[in-house]
C-alpha cells in the first residue's frame, strides 16, 4: 500500500456526528491516543516498516498547524495523536488519515480514550466521499452510556450498529480492525489488545467510487459548554492565609475528600502497606522498603507530613530516630545526617544528602511554631543548630555548605564534588521565605537571596518547551556531563528525582507566588507534555526534549516504563499553578489514582506513597506555612 499525501474535499467530515465543534482553545478536551499498529495490502502483507519519508504522508486537518506532533514512530510502530486540544477551527474535527487507493485491505489501530460526554467520539474512519463516511469508534450516549458504534453519514447520521460496554470495559483501551471488499466494510473490535476479535457489524456500505478511499483516524467533541479551568489564584498564602481546595473546586463533596486524605495518611503510616514502624516506646523510623534502608528523605518528609497533621507523637519519634542513628555531633560532618541507614540504625553512608537537611529544618520551625518550645524538644534550637553547623563548613576535610555561597543554590551534596552542582528537585524556594521568618539566625537577608535565586534557577534548568528537567544540572542550568573511561554521558533525562519539581513549583506558587506568571507558564508547558502523551498512560522517564530513553533506570529490581502514581500526583499538584481546562483532569486523574501493585509486580510504598499524599494534601488546602500561634499570617 502507498503512503502519499492526498487532496481530498474534507468538508462534510463534520457531518459525522454533528456540525460544531468545541471552541478553539480545547477547554476541558479528552486526548484521544491511537497506535496505528498496521495496514495489509492486496498480497497480504502487514506493513510494519514506517520510515521518517512515509510520515510525509501524514496530514492534519486544514487549518491545523504542520508542527503539532500528530505522529511519531515508537518501537516499529507508527503512532498517531488525535487531540481535542489541538482544534484551531470550529465545526472541524481532530483528524489524521492516509489515501488509501486499493479497494481491498485491512487496517487494525488502537486506541485509548474515555468519552467524557454526549456526543464524543474518537475511533477509525472510513471515508470515501463527501457523502458517505463510516466512523468505527467509542461514543457515549445522553444516559451516560459508554458504547462502541459504527455510524454511517449521507447527509445525516444512521447508526449501523451499537454495543453498550459496562464496568472496567467502558474505560479499558480497544482495538480496531477494518476489512474492505469492494464496496463493503466489516468492522471488528476486541478489548485485549486484538487478542480476540468480536464483529461489530458486517457488510457496512461503503458506496466504492472511483476516487481514493481516505483511511483516518478520528476525535470529535460536540458541542457542549467547554469546562471552566480552575483558574490559579494570583496571590500567596503568606500575604493572605488562605490555601485552595481543588478537589471541592472540582464538585468532590467534603466528607470525601477528608475521608480520602485520612485514608492516603493511614495507608503510609498505619495500613499493611505502611512505610512508618514504631520502635520502642520513644523512636519511629520511615523506611524505603524497596531498597530496605531508612533514608533521610524520608524521614525528613515524615516529620512535614506531622506537622501538617499536627501529630506531635509521630514528628518527636522520628526526630528521636533521626537524632540518636542519623546525626553526625562531633567530626566534619557536625550536625550534618548520615543520608542512608539500616532500619537497625547501621549507617550505610557516612554523608548527607541536602534535600533531607532542608526538609528537617523547615519542619521542625514549624513544630516550634505550633508545639513551642518548652517541652522534652527545643525545636526551634535543633533548626538553628543544623544551620549555624551548615554554615561553618568552609571545604575542610571535603565538607561544604548546604548551600553554595557564591549560587545561592542548594548543593546536591555538601561535599567540594557534591557540591559543584545542583538537583532542581531539592530547590523549595519558599522554605527559604520560612527560614528567613523564623529561623531567628541572623541569615534572613541571605535566605530571601537564596528564595529568589532558586526561583531564577528554575527558568534555567527546565526545557522551555516540555517543561522538563534532567535529575541533576550545573549551576547555570545546563546538563551534567559525566565521563566514564573514554565516554563521556550527558546526563539529560528526567526520572525519578525530578518527579518532585512540579510539586515543589505548585508548593512555592501557593505559599508566595512571587514569580507567578513564569510558573504559570511552566505549569501549562508540563501538563501539555503529558497530556499530548495520554493522560491515562504517560511514562515516568524521559529525555528533556521529551524523546524516549534509551536507558530505561530500574528501581526495585524492575525495570520498566510505567504510568507511575507519584507523577501522577505531582503533576496534578501543579493544577494549582496552571491556567487551562486540562487541569481539571489532572485533578479527576489523580483522585482515582490508587497506589496498587503495577502489572510487572513492581509496588512502591514509599516514593509513590509519600507524594501521593503530599499532592493531596496540596489539593485539598492542608499543606500550610504554620506560623506561631499568636500570628495570623507568614508576613
Amino acid at each position: 500500500m502507498k503512503i502519499k499525501s492526498f487532496l481530498i474535499n474534507l468538508t462534510a467530515l463534520a457531518a459525522l456526528v454533528m456540525l460544531h465543534a468545541c471552541s478553539a482553545d480545547g477547554g476541558g478536551r479528552d486526548a484521544a491516543v491511537f497506535e496505528y499498529i498496521s495496514l495489509k495490502s492486496d498480497a497480504g502483507d502487514w506493513r510494519d516498516d514506517f520510515d521518517g519519508n512515509a510520515l510525509a504522508g501524514m496530514q492534519p486537518l486544514p487549518g491545523q498547524s504542520a508542527d503539532l506532533p500528530w505522529q511519531s514512530l515508537k518501537q516499529g510502530r507508527l503512532i498517531l495523536r488525535s487531540s481535542g486540544s489541538t482544534i484551531l477551527e470550529e465545526e472541524r474535527p481532530a483528524f489524521v488519515g492516509i489515501a488509501v487507493s486499493e479497494p481491498n485491505f485491512e487496517a487494525q489501530t488502537e486506541m485509548n480514550y474515555t468519552p467524557k460526554r454526549e456526543g464524543d467520539i474518537a475511533g477509525l474512519v472510513y471515508y470515501k466521499s463527501a457523502q458517505h463516511n463510516i466512523v468505527f469508534g467509542k461514543s457515549i450516549d445522553d444516559a451516560g452510556n459508554t458504547r462502541l458504534v459504527v455510524n454511517k453519514s449521507k447527509v445525516t447520521v444512521k447508526q449501523l450498529a451499537s454495543v453498550t460496554l459496562s464496568g472496567s470495559d467502558a474505560g479499558r483501551p480497544v482495538s480496531f480492525r477494518i476489512a474492505a471488499e469492494g464496496v463493503t466494510c466489516s468492522f471488528l473490535y476486541s478489548l485485549d489488545r486484538g487478542a480476540n476479535w468480536t464483529t461489530l457489524a458486517i457488510d457496512a456500505d461503503t458506496s466504492r467510487s472511483d476516487s481514493e478511499a481516505l483511511l483516518g483516524l478520528y476525535n470529535y467533541r460536540n458541542t457542549y459548554p467547554a469546562m471552566e479551568p480552575l483558574k490559579p489564584w494570583e496571590k500567596g498564602a503568606f500575604e493572605t492565609g488562605q490555601y485552595r481546595n481543588l478537589f471541592a473546586e472540582a464538585g468532590y463533596p467534603q466528607a470525601e475528600i477528608d475521608d480520602k486524605l485520612n485514608g492516603i495518611f493511614n495507608q503510609v503510616f498505619y495500613g499493611p502497606d505502611r512505610v512508618y514502624f514504631e520502635v520502642g516506646d520513644s523512636l519511629a523510623y520511615i523506611s524505603d522498603l524497596k531498597n530496605h534502608d531508612v533514608r533521610t528523605e524520608g524521614m525528613s518528609y515524615g516529620m512535614m507530613i506531622a506537622v501538617q497533621f499536627n501529630r506531635q507523637d509521630i514528628f518527636d519519634r522520628l526526630w528521636r530516630w533521626s537524632l540518636k542513628y542519623m546525626q553526625h555531633h562531633e567530626g566534619p560532618l557536625k550536625g550534618y545526617f548520615a543520608w542512608s541507614l539500616k532500619t537497625s540504625g547501621e549507617r550505610l553512608a557516612q554523608g548527607p544528602a541536602s534535600d533531607g537537611e532542608l526538609y528537617f529544618v523547615t519542619a521542625l520551625i514549624f513544630a516550634s511554631n505550633l508545639w513551642g518550645n518548652e517541652g522534652e524538644i527545643n525545636y526551634l534550637k535543633e533548626a538553628q543548630h543544623i544551620l549555624n553547623c551548615s554554615w561553618e563548613k568552609d571545604g575542610t576535610d571535603d565538607v561544604m555548605p548546604l548551600i553554595d555561597k557564591q549560587h545561592k543554590l542548594i548543593t546536591f551534596v555538601p561535599t567540594v564534588q557534591g557540591g559543584s552542582y545542583t538537583d532542581l528537585s531539592y530547590h523549595i524556594p519558599a522554605f527559604y521565605e520560612v527560614w528567613a521568618l523564623w529561623a531567628q539566625d541572623g541569615r534572613s537577608d541571605f535566605y530571601r537571596e537564596c528564595a529568589s535565586a532558586a526561583r531564577e534557577f528554575f527558568h534555567k534548568a527546565t526545557d522551555p518547551f516540555t517543561g522538563l528537567n534532567p535529575d541533576q544540572s550545573e549551576y547555570d542550568g545546563s546538563h551534567r556531563s559525566v565521563t566514564w573511561g573514554p565516554n563521556t554521558f550527558v546526563l539529560d533525562q528526567f526520572r525519578f528525582d525530578s518527579w518532585r519539581v512540579p510539586m515543589n513549583v505548585a508548593l512555592d506558587y501557593s505559599w508566595s507566588g512571587a514569580d507567578g506568571e513564569w510558573q504559570r507558564s511552566y505549569a501549562d508547558r508540563f501538563q501539555e507534555f503529558l497530556y499530548l502523551q495520554g493522560l491515562h498512560s504517560f511514562v515516568d522517564q524521559f529525555n528533556v526534549d521529551g524523546s524516549t530513553v534509551q536507558w530505561i533506570l530500574p528501581a526495585g529490581g524492575k525495570t520498566k516504563l510505567r504510568h507511575s502514581v507519584g507523577l501522577v500526583a505531582t503533576s496534578a499538584a501543579l493544577s494549582l499553578v496552571s491556567s487551562k481546562a486540562r487541569n481539571r483532569e489532572f485533578v479527576d486523574h489523580f483522585w482515582h489514582s490508587d497506589n496498587v501493585v503495577y502489572d510487572d509486580g513492581y509496588f512502591d510504598a514509599y516514593y509513590d506513597g509519600l507524594l501521593r499524599l503530599f499532592a493531596f494534601m496540596h489539593l485539598s488546602g492542608n499543606y500550610k506555612i504554620i506560623p506561631p500561634q499568636d500570628s495570623s499570617s507568614g508576613k
